[in-house]
Parts: structure tokens; sequence; C-alpha cells
């Protein structure tokens, strides 16, 4: 049994109608969350330090040639399945970030975010820090380039998007969203079912899956992509005075929470900035790392 079948035969044994456990599971994703790895704990992945790249390889780095810092690398063998989430079973994922850089281009298709893909049986190495990285500091912050390394263990959390259990995140979802939520009766209900079955464990400092939330108060990636692709398609931007270019725009935005899912999300070592990789479900079951795109948030 899955966890959304476990999900749904308890919600249906204490008497929740079948349609809307349906309608609320529809919602529920399972992310892999990871954090420092204790004693005894299975080791996943690594966060900073220097990673392992292939023979051969140089260090990954922006359009204008300069390295990119390295975020962390998972082991995809060694995590934990998450359903829905069609993470490569085996070989390993590498993020390097630029976060500064990467912020001045909201799109997310900077040139300074990457995601590197490394099959499994590849031979690796610990790759060299690149020359002069000691002086490849960042503009604002004293970030130094290559990060403090520590073990990463993993596990699988629960995660609804914000407007569900959010009042205030409810009153600013669009119509489309706040119709579903008027047919969810018994809403906070079906939330202390899912905390009940999985309970949410603190300490996570990298997640990948799940949604991307608002950060900063600025807007999430869903609404930024969202709003590229409705310029693309009609030329401008959403008439809000107009209702049904509100309503395409609500779809727009809804399709793009449907299909795209955080690669990884994580705080970059500013105090300041947050790291949200995005993917669509189907270039991530491809392997279309190329595809990815990177949105650091400011988080004041």
């Amino acid at each position: 049994m899955d966890r959304y079948q476990q999900f749904r035969h308890a919600a249906i044994d204490r008497g929740f109608p079948d349609d809307e456990v349906d309608k609320f599971a529809d919602q529920l994703r399972f992310a892999v969350w990871a954090g420092a790895c204790g004693d005894g704990e299975e080791v996943v992945g690594q966060k900073g330090g220097l990673p392992r790249l292939p023979v051969g390889v140089e260090w990954p780095g922006s359009e204008a040639g300069s390295p990119l810092p390295f975020i962390a690398s998972v082991d995809c063998a060694a995590l934990p399945r998450a359903e829905g989430l069609p993470l490569p079973e085996d070989g390993s994922l590498l993020f390097f970030l630029h976060h500064e850089s990467d912020y001045e281009e909201p799109l997310g298709e900077s040139g300074y975010a990457r995601v590197l893909y490394v099959p499994a049986g590849a031979e690796t190495v610990v790759a060299a820090p690149p020359p002069d990285h000691d002086s490849a500091r960042f503009f604002n912050e004293n970030i130094p380039f290559l990060l403090p390394e520590y073990r990463l263990t993993a596990w699988v959390e629960a995660v609804l998007p914000d407007w569900i259990g959010d009042e205030e995140e409810a009153e600013l979802a669009s119509d489309l969203v706040k119709e579903m939520l008027a047919d969810l009766k018994h809403l906070d209900e079906l939330c202390e079912l899912v905390d009940e079955l999985w309970p949410p464990r603190e300490g996570a400092t990298f997640y990948l899956g799940g949604y991307c939330g608002e950060i900063g108060g600025q807007d999430p990636p869903r609404a930024i992509m969202a709003d590229a692709n409705f310029r693309n398609r009609h030329g401008a931007g959403p008439d809000f005075s107009n209702p049904e270019q509100v309503r395409l725009y609500d779809e727009e935005e809804y399709r793009f929470t449907r299909e795209w899912v955080p690669l990884a999300e994580f705080r970059t070592n500013s105090d300041y900035y947050y790291g949200c990789f995005m993917i669509s479900l189907d270039d991530l079951a491809a392997r279309r790392f190329d595809r990815m795109r990177s949105f650091t948030m400011f988080t004041e």
C-alpha cells in the first residue's frame, strides 16, 4: 500500500466522503526532506564541501565562465521514495548556485544555477577547488566560495499547498482554488489526519519535491512562470479588471502548480536569499535537468 492509498483508506474509515477525500488527496504531495545526519542515520548526500565530479568534467560554471558555488549533492539510490516524485532511482544529483547573480534574473533562466546528474557507475573524483576560489566572494556578504561540509540524511514528508491550512493564503488564492476549497467541508480534519499519519519532523535544510511557496512576500515561482507564459500567449500581462483574463491567468498559474515541482529548495548561507530549482514533472521523469529553472528569492 502506498502513502496515497494509506491516506484514502484512513480518511474513508473515519467517514469522510469519497469525493472529498479524492479532491483533498489530489492536492497532497510527498516530498523528500534532508537535514544533518545524526548517529546511526543513513547518509544520503552532503551539503557544502567539495563535490565528486565525473573524471574529466570541469567544475560547473556560469554563462560568464566563473565557477558556481557548490550547494549540495544527493545519492538518488539512497533517497527514500516519495510517491508522485519521479527522482532518478540511481546516480547522483549535484546542485550549484550563485544566489546573488541568479536573483538578478527573475525568470528562472539566468545561467547562474546548474544541476548536474552523474549516472550510476560513472568514475568520479573529489573535485579540486577552482583556481583563486578564495577571492570569489559574494558582493554584499562575506560568504566564502567553499561552504562548510556536513552529511545529509533524508525522510519523506507529506506536503500541502500554502492555500490549504493557511487562512491568509486561502483568502489571497485565485477563484479557481477558492472553488476547490469550498468543496472541502472537512478541510481541518483532513489536515489533522495528514499530520497524524506523517508527523512533521524538524531539522530539514534541503528539500526535494512538494510545493515552492512565497518567500519574503514576493511572487512565488508558479506566478512568475504563469505571468511569463500568459504574456507569450496573449502579448501582454493579464488585465485583472477583465474577468475572462483573470480566469485564463488563474488556470495558467494552477497548471504550473500541478505540472511543476521543486527539484530542490534550500536556504543559502546568506541571511537573505533562498534557492528554489523548479522542474516540470515530465522533465524530471525524463532526466532533462538542463530544463530546470532557478528562482532565487529574497527573504525580506
